[in-house]
């Protein structure tokens, strides 16, 4: 076992699957002990079975993030079942429907913005306090590369993905001095659950919209959260880490 978060407790939502999945498995790899938290019961109970083949290291809790009180739940679940929090990984999101602005449907923009954005920000509201209490900790926020650029039909996931980028800025500067780092990252189109609804067409042309030729893997997102929820990077505060192909050199 490697060991860059040994001793740490984190949590990750929705880490069931996709790239929350990778995440659990590589900080579980590093010596954390994890808080797999999603809607998806069947899916992150079968996680934590194969995670804890050999110990106790995770735990599964149901939450769904649009909802302060289960992210305060959470929390405080985390604290009750592994003592303490050092890291939290807001993962959770959904996408969104392909229709144009004018066309959006109402609860469709309501359903992403509140998944998406208020379920960060309501992570955050309870993470924080909890890390300050172990004088600091990492928080790495999943954002896109939609965090900085526009997409035609995915208004809502735009408009959530920027308004994630301003906030863990935000956080960022308010909590540095605390060492608390709070970073986000920027995926291009990764392989996952997300995209199972998209037709092979389109699929084929979002992999030529990377200059690299393909898709990205939850591993390679998974890589670059391990790092910033470590401490090779202390120095990283209210970043923007794209992992991305190449997508936005263009």
């Amino acid at each position: 076992m490697e060991t860059l978060l040994k001793d740490k407790v984190a949590l990750v939502t929705g880490g069931s699957s996709g790239i929350g999945e990778a995440i659990c498995r590589l900080y579980v790899k590093n010596g954390a002990k994890v808080v797999v938290a999603d809607v998806d019961d069947e899916k992150g109970m079968e996680l934590v079975k194969d995670l804890n083949q050999n110990g106790e290291v995770a735990h599964y809790f149901h939450t769904d993030v649009s909802d302060p009180d289960n992210c305060k739940n959470l929390v405080d679940e985390t604290v009750s079942t592994f003592g303490k929090l050092d890291i939290a990984c807001n993962n959770a999101g959904v996408g969104d429907g392909e229709t144009l602005t004018g066309d959006k449907d109402i609860q469709q923009w309501n359903r992403v913005i509140a998944i998406n954005l208020n379920g960060v920000f309501y992570g955050m509201r309870y993470q924080i306090p909890e890390i300050l209490k172990q004088g600091g900790g990492a928080i790495v926020n999943m954002g896109s590369i939609l965090s900085s650029v526009g997409f035609k039909t995915a208004s809502a996931y735009v408009a959530a993905k920027h308004g994630l980028l301003g906030l863990t800025k935000n956080a960022a500067l308010e909590y540095a001095a605390s060492n608390i780092r709070i970073n986000a990252i920027g995926p291009a189109f990764i392989k996952t659950p997300l995209l199972k609804e998209i037709d092979d067409e389109t699929i084929r042309s979002l992999e030529q919209a990377h200059p690299i030729g393909r898709l990205g893997t939850s591993n390679e997102v998974a890589e670059l959260t391990l790092w910033l929820s470590s401490e090779k990077a202390t120095f990283c505060h209210g970043g923007y880490y794209t992992v991305d192909g190449g997508y936005l050199t263009q």
